[in-house]
């Protein structure tokens, strides 16, 4: 590298290999080599690429230097080195070029011939594109716009960072003063935007032209959702399974991509205007003007924020607090016309519009709408739909429409929201989990910070180009995503279908017949009673802790008073000592966990838990004395005899001495170690549940000799890790012939049918089974019905192109050429796509054939006429395979 920065072996040239009298002094740092060449070369060699770096040798080191300064003029509408007769400099001859290298400052001279193209037409023929159509004096060149539209995806540069990353490479000392071009540029950015957004939508090759483009035109489509006309078969609208043909969308919002107040629409327009994700703004705005003045229904599920908070989210300083979005839920990508700007919150005004824009365009018959608020949003619905304008009506009769919430938010719901709309338990949805837009964030969240100082036009286009790259590239990697998520599917099908099985072999058609009839009644109607619901209520500690608390009430009622404190009684005694050993428990296991490396902070969390224990159990400590005398003269022997030691000391550790712990050597009230008994049998029910078990056993087996308790022993035993098993699982060292159920199974009862505690757990572990075992292999079916889609899509895709080519209507030759090659170009690359994909899924008949019910005739047949289409032959041998393509960014 430091020799590089001399002549290295070009040294000892004093001759240009022209021969000419001039000293060889300059060379090219773009060029391949370090050959050293005289002026005139210089100027002679890089008329066809005037954009390239000049370096002047110095006599001691090399230098920049300019190839307009060396005399090179760039001759634009003819061919290099030709000479036009009517040339005509530009506007002030200080012409700047926007490269990928560097900022140019170049000469450069128009055709002022007869024939000749308008300027900035001229610039474009050279691939230079123009700042402005009158008097241009700024362009940038076609490979800069193209690697910083990349760039702009991948990385999330903004226009601001890469124009001074190439400012910086082009002078790094600032000595030299550029023409400063970054208004040009980012006029430039935007209008190259929303042309290669046109472009590549086709509108140029419309026959009536690119006014006639309409809202949502622009999109890049979802392959695998079902676009009616596009990729569904004939007669599909009655055709069964119906939920086969179902679109899934996603509800959310975002509020970190947020506009600041400034600028304005007349300022700033949008130059996409609705043609691509965001709706169209005008009508989008004058719709919620009219009903800016609406009330937000509250709502009645856990005070959820995204409703009860929207009327008071801070929009100081805001012209959007965020954006609301409609995405395909299974394939995660954004929708036309599904994104809009939010005003203070996420109001329903403005996720019903965006909602009701994407319906009305789909087309679809089916649709399974998820929404983390959507056991409140649709209620009411229905009912705001027919407030909507004209546009986004729509006849609902022959829809099917089901609202469910995604399994991440489903959990902060209240029970009866967690049964209604929980994906797990519905028919027809496979695994879809409805969190789609959240992936989606991850990607356009790094634009966040810049997007928020636009004006609102360009913020628009920016995040509607950026939507537009997602779900680009979710197209290109449908091939493998696909593939993988269908092996997956197929191996899960087959695992939960064996283990479906193998329960319902150790179940009574009786019961099984019943147990379907219910399930199948709640599916078709979910009035009925929940399967997945316990039918047992079980025995927990705060229902025991209620009802001594009651019994208690009732002694005091009737005059009964055992009690020998005014505030703390024989009940309020023991329960508070449980829960004083339970949080001994958990200071020991938290002390434990501090390591010798714990920070202060951590050491003095600990010590104040501690100190604050140790208060309580010693004022704990003085009450019990006068219910247990003797633990007195216990607890005074054990500190004579306790070790000199800080660990013997700490509250953690300290024996409280219930009941329990005085075993049948110390006398206590009999009514003490019942309560205790009472309060431990709880505990330990609750433990199960959370596997902490052994020290409510512990004390079970000491109180129940001298409560005369035998029966509890066959019910709660000691829990090892191979009891840790759910239903239908074999145990270590079992076989199918010895497995059996573990006795965590079996508290509520013996294992006899007759039980209501086991056929309750059997019940509910089977409706659990059913249920997965549903889910796997219906999303194997939508797997495939989705492959064949894309198929279908690619194919037609392609069509739709060689069509666009021939309709399209230029005037000029050149024009109408390079629109039928761009058009064919296209349907090459999604003919190759279809041919991709069959190569690479050429392995899926045998992948599902082989896991296939043959008692589920529907689905087989189902399953059959996707798989001739998915292995069915290449669309077009002559269009080549993926190897012989390599495509450039301009798809």
């Amino acid at each position: 590298m430091i020799q590089l920065e001399g002549r290295g072996n070009k040294a000892a040239c004093s001759l240009c290999r022209c021969g000419g009298e001039d000293l060889p002094i300059y060379r090219c740092r773009d060029c391949f080599g370090i050959e050293m060449v005289c002026q005139s070369c210089v100027v002679e060699c890089y008329r066809c690429n005037p954009l390239h770096r000049i370096e002047e040798w110095m006599q001691d080191f090399f230098k920049c230097v300019s190839l307009k300064s060396l005399g090179l003029r760039i001759q634009l509408g003819h061919n290099p080195g030709e000479v036009c007769l009517n040339k005509q400099r530009a506007n002030g001859d200080n012409f700047t070029v926007v490269d990928a290298h560097e900022i140019h400052e170049i000469g450069l001279d128009f055709c002022g011939c007869e024939t000749a193209q308008i300027h900035h037409i001229q610039l474009l023929c050279a691939r230079w594109f123009s700042a402005t159509s009158s008097k241009p004096q700024t362009a940038a060149t076609f490979a800069v716009m193209e690697f910083f539209h990349l760039l702009s995806f991948e990385s999330k540069v903004s226009p601001y960072e890469f124009y001074h990353s190439l400012s910086r490479r082009t002078d790094n000392t600032r000595i030299t003063p550029i023409k400063d071009r970054y208004s040009a540029f980012l006029r430039m950015v935007r209008e190259w935007r929303n042309l290669k957004l046109l472009k590549r939508s086709g509108r140029g090759h419309h026959p009536n032209g690119i006014g006639t483009t309409q809202e949502g035109d622009c999109v890049v489509l979802c392959p695998a959702c079902p676009q009616p006309g596009i990729n569904l078969p004939e007669g599909w609208e009655k055709a069964e399974p119906r939920w086969v043909y179902a679109l899934f969308l996603s509800i959310d919002a975002n509020f970190r991509l947020k506009r600041k107040a400034v600028s304005s629409d007349k300022r700033d327009p949008s130059l996409n205007n609705g043609s691509s994700y965001f709706v169209e703004e005008k009508h989008y705005k004058s719709y919620l003007a009219e009903r800016v003045t609406l009330p937000q229904e509250r709502s009645a599920c856990i005070s959820h924020n995204a409703v009860n908070m929207a009327d008071t989210k801070s929009s100081r300083g805001l012209a959007a607090t965020g954006v609301g979005t409609i995405d395909c839920a299974r394939h995660e990508m954004k929708l036309a016309s599904g994104v809009g700007d939010l005003q203070k919150g996420e109001k329903y005004i403005n996720m019903d519009y965006l909602v009701f824009s994407v319906i009305v365009g789909s087309g679809a018959a089916v649709l399974n709408l998820s929404y983390d608020i959507a056991c409140q949003w649709h209620k009411k619905l229905w009912a705001r739909l027919a407030s909507m304008p004209d546009r986004l009506q729509f006849d609902r009769k022959n829809k099917t429409v089901r609202f469910f919430v995604p399994k991440f938010h489903i959990n902060a719901h209240i029970p009866a929201c967690q049964t209604n709309f929980l994906f797990n338990y519905s028919k027809g949805v496979g695994c879809t989990d409805g969190e789609a837009p959240e992936r989606g964030w991850v990607n356009v969240n790094r634009v966040a910070t810049s997007t928020k100082e636009m004006g609102p036009g360009a913020r628009r286009d920016t995040l509607d180009n950026n939507f537009g790259d997602w779900n680009w590239k979710k197209v290109t990697t449908f091939s493998h995503v696909l593939l993988h998520k269908l092996k997956e599917s197929v191996r899960s099908a087959k695992i939960h279908g064996d283990e479906l099985a193998e329960l319902q072999s150790t179940i009574d058609d009786v019961s099984l017949n019943a147990w379907k009839s219910e399930v199948e009644a709640w599916e078709d109607d979910s009035s009925q009673p929940n399967p997945f619901e316990s039918r047992i209520a079980p025995m927990t500690q705060m229902t025991v802790r209620l009802q001594l608390a009651e019994n208690e009430a009732h002694d005091l009622q009737a005059g009964i008073n055992v009690s020998l404190h005014d505030e703390v009684s024989l009940f309020i005694l023991i329960s508070t000592g449980l829960d004083l050993e339970d949080q001994q428990r958990r200071l020991c296991a938290d002390a434990t966990t501090l390591g010798v490396h714990a920070t202060e902070i951590q050491k003095a969390k600990i010590c104040t838990r501690s100190n604050a224990l140790l208060r309580k159990i010693e004022l704990w400590t003085t009450i019990q004395t006068l219910y247990m005398p003797t633990v007195s003269l216990l607890r005074s022997a054990s500190e004579l005899t306790r070790e000199a030691s800080n660990n013997a000391d700490r509250p953690e550790n300290l024996l409280l001495w219930l009941p329990s712990s005085l075993g049948t050597e110390y006398s206590c009230d009999r009514k003490l170690q019942e309560l205790e008994w009472d309060l431990c049998f709880a505990q330990a029910h609750d433990a199960l549940n959370k596997l902490k078990y052994d020290m409510a056993h512990a004390a079970l087996i000491v109180l129940g000799p001298i409560l005369g308790k035998v029966a509890w022993e066959g019910k709660l035993r000691v829990l090892h890790v191979a009891d840790l098993r759910t239903l239908g699982d074999i145990g270590p060292g079992q076989s199918e012939g010895t497995r059996d159920i573990s006795w965590i199974w079996k508290v509520l009862g013996a294992l006899d049918n007759d039980n209501a505690g086991l056929q309750d757990c059997l019940w509910i572990e089977w409706c659990k089974a059913r249920a997965r075992e549903g889910r796997w292999s219906k999303e194997v079916l939508l797997l495939l019905e989705e492959m064949r889609r894309v198929i279908e899509f690619f194919k037609w895709q392609a069509k739709w192109w060689k069509d666009r080519g021939t309709a399209a209507i230029f005037v000029k030759p050149a024009h109408q050429e390079g629109g039928l090659a761009y058009a064919a170009r296209q349907a090459h690359i999604r003919l190759t796509m279809v041919k991709h994909v069959q190569e690479l899924w050429v392995a899926v008949p045998s992948i599902v054939q082989s896991q296939l019910l043959p008692d589920d005739e529907d689905d087989t047949a189902e399953t059959a006429d996707v798989l001739l289409t998915i292995e069915g032959p290449p669309a077009d041998d002559k269009e080549g395979s993926p190897a012989d393509d390599k495509e450039g960014t301009d798809i």
